[in-house]
């Protein structure tokens, strides 16, 4: 198995980087059992997911996945948020790609995001921005911690000066259970630091949005979440569970792991769970 990265989507300065893992004995997505589209968190890139991917191909997933605006090897000031819905309109430009490129009316696609990315994939579900066929949520960020000095500056800095990027505060300690995996993203070069005042409000605003709309939510939904998670509230996970409808959400928390569960050295259960939900 191996991964392409390509920068066709947009523009010279509006590039995306597309991640590809393809099946190797089936190059026609004909004899697949969907594709899933990977979106990755704050910070970080689409090639920290590899593992991920491989272990979907293994089941007869082809996997996508790219780099949001101003992450990775995609275009963009690091951390910058230009427009509100910036992040959506580069999701919607990818399930197109991936579209054209898997025209067979029966094929599924499943969105799976961590992190950020769960937030952005659960807003995208929500704007019913795409027709997709499941949700995948890992650690998303649907309520955040922010102490009374950043809730000042979310609440100013956004009309101010919304693209001055400052340190995102996150203890990197907190990644992962696993040491290796938590040396690996201090290492990443790909790895940055950087949030903007508007990248911040929308986080939360959208978290917030997202679980006022628990209720009313109408799209087959997995919720995996660290019960000691300390860079997103897995009390936001726990209320949208408890709101949504039980037959659509299935919710698993894991109760010893920190945020990055495909990272935790327990990763097997987290994708056993997975891989009975896929079906």
């Amino acid at each position: 198995m191996n991964a392409s990265v390509l920068s066709t989507l947009g523009a010279a300065d509006q590039q995306l980087a597309m991640y590809h893992w393809d099946l190797p004995d089936h190059p026609s997505t004909a004899h697949t059992r969907g594709t899933v589209l990977l979106v990755h968190g704050l910070g970080e890139h689409m090639g920290r997911y590899a593992h991920v991917a491989a272990q979907l191909n293994a089941w007869g997933f082809h996997v996508r996945g790219y780099d949001h605006y101003g992450h990775g090897l995609s275009s963009g000031a690091r951390g910058t948020l230009p427009t509100p819905h910036r992040l959506l309109d580069d999701l919607a430009r990818v399930i197109d790609h991936v579209r054209a490129s898997t025209p067979q009316p029966t094929h599924r696609l499943i969105l799976l995001g961590h992190s950020m990315g769960g937030l952005v994939v659960a807003r995208a579900v929500a704007e019913q921005l795409r027709p997709v066929d499941g949700l995948v949520m890992s650690s998303p960020a649907l309520s955040t911690d922010t102490n009374w000095i950043q809730k000042l500056l979310l609440a100013t800095l956004p009309h101010v000066a919304p693209q001055l990027c400052v340190d995102n505060g996150l203890d990197a300690t907190w990644i992962a259970r696993d040491a290796q995996a938590v040396q690996a993203y201090k290492n990443d070069p790909l790895v940055h630091r950087k949030i903007s005042p508007a990248l911040g409000a929308w986080i939360v605003d959208q978290g917030a949005a997202t679980l006022a709309h628990a209720a009313q939510w109408h799209m087959p939904t997995l919720l995996l979440y660290a019960g000691q998670d300390r860079l997103v509230r897995p009390e936001g996970s726990a209320v949208f569970a408890q709101a949504a409808p039980s037959h659509l959400v299935t919710a698993h928390c894991y109760k010893a792991m920190y945020h990055e569960i495909f990272n935790d050295p327990a990763v097997d259960q987290v994708f056993a769970d997975l891989r009975a939900w896929l079906g």
